[in-house]
């Protein structure tokens, strides 16, 4: 990727590295989006949402649009983790104020089966087309994220049709016919593969796999629906790609960094159920190498600047427990929410940055 300009800023793969950094590495999970007011107006513009992740220069528009607010250690492509059901021909669409939604969902062993295999190339261009724009946009500012969600995840909205809190389906297919849910996860992580190496060829310099719903499992079934095939998906990649990182972020799955340190994957993402401490302590005992990402409460945003830069402070002294001031990058546990005020956002990057190594 010589044609790309070289990277001006590369803390977050030091930091990812275990490599020496000025100061802690941060950005924030759905930077670009609704707590903008520029946001809001492009969104306008496009009509809806899919419309506007479709939308070339509009997408590359909006992904810039917090690195000028904000002194950002990255950007993250804007799109949704839902291209690749929409790929699959399922129909995303998105309803107001119920988020998104799919007209056809997968719950029998023919659905599975008439799954066609995605082109990313042709099914997908769409989402190429902004990654190599907003590289190029960028001219090496900061490292480009790119990302998908995890099978587990994903079959969780293809067999529900939409987002759920009990899972019934999903859970009713896992425990009655579990060899149907192995072969959905099977079809879903090889399109997972196909897509990440697609877009690491495109321009991104980093990818994350968010595994929204891996904390909603059981032990046992994190570690045979979810875990297993994304420790596969990162395992095929680095394969392909060795010097790209990924961050393997399981929303919920604090409690299992034994079991997600078995992979390649070169960061773990937290959310804020997890003490960073106990997770320094629990990979050193491990003798994993794996740096850290998270895990601030997105509600504390809603706090004073003052509260923010005080809990930012205990966080990041956490993630430093064991005197090695490396391995850690500042993140939300969780995206930053439409309620959230911009200048509050600036106050916990600063913070970030303000905090003494």
């Amino acid at each position: 990727m010589s044609e790309f300009t070289p990277l001006k800023n590369d803390r977050i793969l030091r930091a990812m590295r275990f490599e020496p950094v000025d100061t802690t590495p941060v950005w924030m999970m759905r930077q670009a989006g609704r707590y903008l007011p520029e946001y809001k107006q492009v969104r306008s513009q496009a009509g809806d949402f899919l419309s506007l992740c479709k939308d070339t220069d509009k997408a590359t528009e909006v992904t810039l649009q917090p690195l000028r607010r904000f002194e950002l250690d990255a950007a993250i492509l804007f799109s949704d983790i839902l291209t690749i059901p929409d790929a699959f021909g399922l129909g995303l669409y998105f309803a107001e104020g119920e988020g998104p939604k799919l007209k056809k969902t997968t719950r029998t062993e023919a659905d599975i089966a008439a799954l066609p295999k995605i082109d990313t190339q042709a099914s997908l261009d769409y989402v190429l087309k902004a990654v190599t724009s907003i590289r190029n946009a960028l001219n090496g500012q900061v490292p480009l994220f790119g990302f998908s969600g995890s099978p587990w995840t994903l079959a969780t909205y293809m067999i529900e049709g939409g987002s759920s809190r009990e899972f019934r389906h999903s859970k009713q297919m896992m425990y009655q016919t579990p060899e149907l849910l192995h072969a959905l996860l099977g079809k879903i992580a090889d399109a997972v593969v196909d897509y990440l190496d697609a877009q690491i060829v495109a321009g991104a310099q980093l990818v994350q796999i968010f595994d929204s719903w891996g904390g909603a499992l059981g032990h046992r079934q994190f570690a045979e629906f979810s875990h297993a095939y994304n420790r596969d998906i990162v395992n095929r990649l680095k394969s392909q790609h060795p010097d790209v990182p990924v961050v393997l972020f399981t929303k919920g799955g604090g409690l299992w960094l034994d079991i997600q340190a078995d992979s390649q994957a070169d960061a773990l993402g937290l959310d804020w159920t997890m003490p960073l401490d106990k997770a320094r302590h629990t990979l050193h005992a491990l003798n994993a190498k794996k740096a850290l990402q998270g895990n601030l409460d997105p509600a504390t945003i809603y706090g004073t600047p003052n509260a923010i830069a005080c809990e930012v402070r205990r966080m990041l002294d956490d993630a430093y427990v064991l005197g090695e001031k490396t391995g850690y990058i500042a993140n939300f546990g969780h995206g930053i929410t439409q309620w959230s005020d911009p200048d509050h956002a600036k106050a916990f990057i600063d913070a970030v940055h303000d905090y003494q190594l």
